[in-house]
């Protein structure tokens, strides 16, 4: 491990030394690329020199025991610095484990209204304010790109961006189908309904990872519909964009402006595209999806919110808490870490 640690630690002084080279700051790709590369082991490298320092501690502890005078405080700095010791140790285990490069990444998030009718855009309303309030407590920004507003509430989809650092690393596990039990305000004889919403969640691309030529897209414009709120237009402004080698649609009416509307349909074009090419890089390398936990296929029923019983369940770890209310007001961090360690246990293992 520690020869390993040490390779990581040269590469991260090499890239230092190269973002200071002319040559590479005027190329805007490459100095992009090492950012990126240094941000993803510059952790790593933090608690590498903790260890380090830890060890260089415990053998000057380890002499002092020699001096009586030292010797009772030199215990229990060795037994205080032995504990830190084991800490880090499995900390750099964690952070050896081979990194997605997209964790750095923003992510762009759908969630579309599934079975369930109107019920099913309620919910779809629901999750998106979970995720926007988790978004806030932990310091992120959310972006919507595209709403459709459904009939009885909620939105038969919302497209929106979470910014923020590492956000894809966060959310990256929500992709899936979400299952909602409850008496829905719809329901006129009280009986508890189950419906779904499906979440996509796919790391921000940009022109460098990826290059769309302006040949490549067929944009139409159209007058704006939905529900009959605020977002029905008067004139022509909504933006269907079409990738035509993959046959990629997305739609943006959100805004008043065609401009705008353009601009955000191209967000969500570039998002969709880049997870189309390493969606076809994966398959030919017969590799899996993302992460081992779970498939990352919009279909796949990930958890269920049951409300009669204040309870959540992700059904890919068996994990349970019994604070849906909380988890509803954004209080996600402990899902979303039982996903990440449960993750970081199977990679270690090397299953």
């Amino acid at each position: 491990m520690i020869e390993r640690l040490e390779l990581v630690e040269k590469r991260f002084e090499e890239i230092n030394e190269l973002l200071m080279n002319p040559e590479v700051i005027s190329d805007v790709k490459k100095s992009r690329e090492l950012a990126i590369e240094l941000s993803t082991i510059e952790d790593t490298v933090k608690c590498f020199r903790e260890y380090r320092s830890v060890l260089n501690d415990l053998e000057e502890a380890n002499l002092m025991l020699e001096d009586k005078d030292l010797a009772d405080f030199a215990s229990e700095e060795i037994e205080n610095l032995s504990s830190r010791k084991i800490d880090l140790e499995h900390e750099l285990e964690k952070l050896l484990i081979p990194k997605d490069k997209n964790d750095v990444k923003n992510a762009l998030m759908e969630i579309r209204g599934a079975a369930g009718g109107d019920e099913g855009n309620i919910f779809a309303g629901d999750l998106f304010r979970m995720y926007e309030k988790y978004a806030v407590k932990s310091g992120f920004q959310v972006e919507v790109l595209n709403a459709v507003d459904g009939a009885s509430g909620g939105y038969t989809l919302i497209e929106f961006m979470v910014k923020g650092k590492n956000v894809y690393s966060k959310l990256k596990y929500e992709s899936g189908s979400h299952r909602v039990q409850r008496i829905p305000t719809t329901e006129a004889n009280g009986r508890i309904q189950t419906s779904t919403a499906t979440v996509l969640v796919m790391p921000e691309a940009d022109d460098i990872e990826v290059d769309i030529k302006e040949s490549d897209i067929r944009v139409d414009i159209y007058r704006s519909s939905g529900a009959g709120g605020q977002h029905v237009n008067t004139t022509d402004s909504a933006v269907r964009m079409t990738h035509i080698p993959t046959g990629i649609v997305v739609t943006c009416q959100n805004e008043r402006s065609q401009i705008k509307n353009r601009e955000m349909a191209f967000k969500i074009l570039k998002s969709r595209v880049y997870e189309e090419m390493v969606a076809r890089e994966e398959a030919e390398n017969g590799a899996i999806r993302r992460s081992k936990i779970g498939t990352g296929d919009r279909s796949e029923k990930i958890r269920t919110y049951n409300y009669p019983q204040n309870r959540v369940t992700d059904h890919r770890i068996g994990f349970t808490t019994k604070q849906l209310d909380r988890v509803m007001e954004g209080d996600m961090d402990e899902i979303i870490e039982a996903l990440i360690d449960e993750d970081q246990k199977r990679k270690l293992a090397g299953e």
